[in-house]
């Protein structure tokens, strides 16, 4: 699918030291692509180099090129819509739950049709988290149940059930056996894989936890809250070494931030994170001040649903009512935020 049309961007702004906000205006025309989903994108995740996978409520998983918007593989076997997607780093593989209670993984050079099923849920499949060497699956529900997979053989090599613990996300932490999980139960806990048992509760929060996510170092945890007219909302930084007390906390989002990532480190960005909201906008935000670096409000997208980092300066924004776009962090004086794409 090619470009097909071009827009001038919506507006941005740019949040200086002192606190005041300098509007930048309409930046530059954005690309407009074929859509990848016929519905609304529900989850966005990156594949290296530059290709992304997506699920939607239109029940199908599209692989595509973020660079040019052009759809490459599409896959169809999920009887009802698809909540999340991921992949692990370098690999072939792509994984994909769904309220159909059932998680399928894809591979991308294979033309049939899913190369492993994963039953045994209850209830909507709401969490999902690889391992490295994608041999290992964990996912969580709405049935209080995280399961661990061998995505080989499709066995389910682990299940615990807690009271209450409705997932609404998992993230593998890089390099070690631990998976984070969010609930709405408002706890987020860490799983030590090889035994499926809960390492680490950290104090519970005052509104449900939406998404997680962690440094790409395994030191520190992202979790994001759900809010309502300027109460909750805000994302939480967690030390994952010391893991008595949070860090810090970002508020700024006057509705639920439904997704929260570590940002790639480029040469000229202090270490810094995003976060998405239902209120339609993006946040770069200071990872060890606070500080919002740059707003950018995504007019007509809808509520924003999932957010995935591609490089150094550029994300990816699944909303609910306009596709998923693709946003550019710009170094200068100050930091800016531009959609440049949406497909």
């Amino acid at each position: 699918m090619g470009k097909l049309q071009s827009k001038i961007s919506s507006h941005t702004s740019k949040y200086r030291a002192d606190g005041s906000v300098e509007e930048t205006g309409p930046v530059r025309a954005i690309q407009q692509h074929g859509p990848a989903h016929t519905d609304a994108v529900t989850s966005v995740a990156a594949l290296k180099p530059d290709l992304c996978v997506s699920g939607g409520r239109d029940k199908s998983v599209a692989v595509c090129s973020w660079r040019s918007g052009a759809a490459l593989r599409r896959f169809i076997g999920h009887e009802r819509e698809v909540t999340k997607v991921t992949s692990a780093l370098d690999s072939s593989r792509v994984f994909s739950a769904s309220r159909d209670k059932t998680v399928m993984m894809w591979e991308l050079h294979r033309t049939s049709g899913p190369s492993q099923h994963f039953p045994g849920h209850d209830l909507v499949v709401t969490g999902l988290a690889v391992s490295p060497d994608a041999s290992h699956l964990c996912t969580g529900s709405r049935d209080n149940t995280v399961c661990k997979w061998d995505t080989e053989t499709g066995e389910c090599l682990g299940r615990a059930t807690i009271s209450r613990n409705l997932v609404t996300h998992l993230c593998w932490v890089p390099g070690e056996p631990y998976v984070l999980q969010t609930s709405e139960d408002k706890t987020i806990r860490i799983w030590d894989s090889r035994e499926l048992r809960v390492a680490h509760a950290f104090p519970a929060k005052q509104h449900i936890q939406t998404c997680c996510d962690a440094s790409q170092d395994g030191r520190y945890c992202l979790s994001s809250s759900s809010g309502s007219a300027g109460e909750g909302g805000e994302a939480t930084l967690w030390d994952l070494r010391q893991t008595r007390n949070r860090v810090r906390e970002y508020k700024g989002h006057f509705q639920t931030t439904t997704s929260c990532v570590f940002l790639a480190q480029g040469p000229a960005l202090a270490p810094s994170i995003a976060t998405s909201s239902y209120d339609s906008t993006v946040k770069v935000w200071d990872r060890d001040t606070g500080a919002c670096l740059a707003t950018l409000c995504l007019e007509g997208s809808g509520p924003l649903a999932s957010l995935a980092v591609c490089d150094s300066s550029t994300l990816l924004c699944a909303s609910l009512n306009s596709g998923i776009h693709v946003l550019r962090l710009r170094d200068g004086a100050d930091l800016a935020l531009e959609e440049v794409a949406v497909f």
